[in-house]
């Protein structure tokens, strides 16, 4: 979602995982202190958008000329999005009753959202419906975001994200924005892993989705900027959760 807002906000989508609070493989590793709310200067560039796309999606290929922009170093935290929250009363899409046709199971009919679960032979399902699944609840009414400031707002539905933005006095960045940011910073458009193998971002490490290894330390999200920042000094650009952009 509003990971960060030209100034960009990157603001944080769906959760990637709903296993946050399972048993890591690894020791959970100690982040560094998060800095301010800072922003990095990315440098107006041309560049060839979408190139070595692994997914249809993040295709075609097209030569892409932008201006410089600044990018916020770091997603929205659930702190930040409480503040927001709090200051203007704002209540999330996943908290409204959703549009249900009539036809729709009755959980559809309940406000919600999307969780990811890990599939098994019984139920091939990545996602699955779960009524009450929100912000301050990302896998459902029995989680919570509570001493949990530091990571990343998810469930956060697009028109939530720039509702955060505005309220910010900042925007989302464009899909080519964000391509740019993260190009232009070094990150990795496979798996992000040090000359020792190290994990640089958190990632899944096993069999996606059948099994997260943890060898970074996390098998569900991880507190904002706990991996090292990129060359343009923007952390997690690559892992922990899916963002949104403007386009």
């Amino acid at each position: 979602m509003v990971k960060r807002a030209a100034l960009l906000l990157p603001l944080l989508g769906l959760s990637a995982c709903n296993s946050a609070d399972a048993d890591l493989t690894a020791a959970t590793p100690t982040c560094p202190p998060l800095a301010a709310a800072s922003y990095a200067w990315i440098p107006g560039a041309t560049f060839t958008m979408g190139a070595n796309a692994a997914l249809p999606e993040e295709g075609p290929p097209r030569t892409v000329t932008l201006p410089g922009f600044w990018i916020a170093t770091h997603e929205v935290t659930n702190a930040d999005y409480a503040a927001f929250v709090t200051a203007t009363g704002y209540v999330t899409v996943a908290e409204r009753a959703p549009p249900a046709p009539a036809d729709a199971p009755p959980d559809m009919r309940r406000p919600g959202s999307a969780v990811f679960t890990v599939p098994t032979a019984a139920d091939p399902r990545w996602w699955t419906w779960v009524p009450g699944a929100q912000w301050r609840n990302p896998s459902g009414p029995a989680s919570t975001v509570t001493d949990k400031d530091r990571e990343p707002a998810v469930q956060i539905a697009h028109a939530d994200a720039l509702a955060y933005a505005r309220w910010a006095g900042k925007a989302l960045p464009s899909e080519a924005q964000w391509e740019l940011a993260a190009r232009s910073g070094g990150a990795s458009d496979r798996e992000p892993i040090a000359a020792d193998g190290t994990p640089l971002a958190n990632h899944y490490q096993g069999a996606f989705p059948a099994r997260d290894l943890g060898l970074d330390g996390f098998t569900g999200r991880a507190p904002v900027g706990c991996f090292p920042a990129d060359s343009n000094g923007v952390h997690d650009l690559i892992g922990n959760v899916w963002e949104w952009t403007a386009s």
